[in-house]
């Protein structure tokens, strides 16, 4: 049993670890590069934001809850706890603020990709989406520091 809870508490640690740092990692490095203006780089970064999304965020953010769910049963913390159910609507806040943040940098990349090959400064559409992107990073943000707070000190 204790061994059990160590992998699953490990895996929950890895996992938290990947799907905070990558996201933070990934939206500064593309924010950061954006301001300097120089497409070829916006259209690099884009497309390494993409892919790291999907090769450590998706399944970071998959194992997530299962793992946070399982952990709570194994420590006999009752699922109706005030914390968790506050930290699994943080998560919920993030999700419905990363899924369209996808579908945002897909297009973004492409923009990107297209204004690289054409050798001219993004438009309006990029620039429009690019300020939702980040928009819509603050508050998943937040919600994740929160949940790694609440995952700290699991107040009563």
């Amino acid at each position: 049993m204790a061994e059990t809870y160590l992998a699953v508490k490990w895996l929950h640690i890895v996992s938290a670890t990947l799907l905070f740092g990558t996201g933070l990692g990934t939206a500064f490095h593309f924010w950061h590069t954006c301001r300097g203006g120089n497409v070829d780089a916006i259209a690099a970064a884009a497309r390494t934001t993409v892919v790291a999304d999907f090769v450590f965020t998706l399944p970071a953010a998959i194992v997530q809850p299962v793992t946070g769910i399982a952990l709570a049963m194994l420590a006999g913390y009752p699922l109706g706890s005030r914390w968790i159910v506050a930290a699994i609507a943080l998560y919920a806040i993030a999700g419905a603020c990363w899924i369209p943040v996808v579908f945002i940098q897909l297009r973004l990349r492409d923009l990107a990709a297209a204004h690289a090959r054409e050798a001219s400064a993004p438009g309006s559409e990029f620039n429009r989406l690019f300020r939702r992107w980040f928009i819509l990073g603050w508050p998943a943000f937040i919600s994740m520091l929160l949940i790694l707070w609440l995952m700290v000190s699991r107040p009563s």
